[in-house]
């Protein structure tokens, strides 16, 4: 092997050596969340979650028990909330007996923020909800980013949980709920 190589197995085994650090660093890092519980996962009791319909009246997913529950975090700036209302409104429509739907928003402003969006907006038909306090929503854990959706079962424990929209993934998830799966 000649001198001019060296150089550049240098320069492999130091970038080898950067991404394996890098990548376990990031495991590290990604075990430390999961550990810590930034969010709600499979199994979690949140039946403590807490919010107010638009006439103020404190309600908490307990009250639902015995059904399935579609908690969707969202708020009226995001686009892609935006974009997944219309599903949500037409699974809240549809829910019944069988299971509730509850998009609690998370707007800085609260109902200054989502009665005027409804307003523009009453297509849609949701019956929207706001966290009761910053503690509300404290149950689900971190949630980092918007729309957030969980799954409820009938006893109050997290199901499943998702961020960011997916046409359709709202009403699989709720049949799979509701078939037990």
């Amino acid at each position: 092997m000649s001198d001019a190589y060296v150089p550049e197995s240098r320069w492999r085994t130091v970038a080898a050596v950067a991404l394996v650090g890098g990548g376990l660093l990031l495991a590290g890092v990604m075990g430390f969340r999961t550990l810590r519980g930034d969010g709600a996962s499979a199994g979690t009791d949140v039946s403590r979650v807490a919010f107010l319909d638009a006439e103020g009246m404190r309600h908490t997913v307990a009250e639902y028990k015995g059904k399935v529950v579609l908690v969707d975090v969202w708020a009226t700036w995001c686009p892609p909330c935006r974009k997944s209302l219309p599903e949500v409104a037409e699974l809240q429509k549809a829910g019944g007996d069988r299971y509730v739907v509850l998009p609690i928003s998370v707007d800085r402003n609260g109902w200054a923020d989502v009665t005027p969006f409804l307003s523009k907006n009453p297509q849609l038909g949701l019956k929207a909800f706001v966290p009761d306090g910053r503690g509300g929503l404290e149950p689900l854990g971190e949630v980092r980013g918007i729309p957030t959706t969980f799954i409820i079962d009938r006893e109050g424990r997290v199901v499943k949980r998702w961020s960011g929209y997916g046409e359709g993934m709202a009403k699989r998830a709720l049949d799979e709920a509701l078939q037990g799966r």
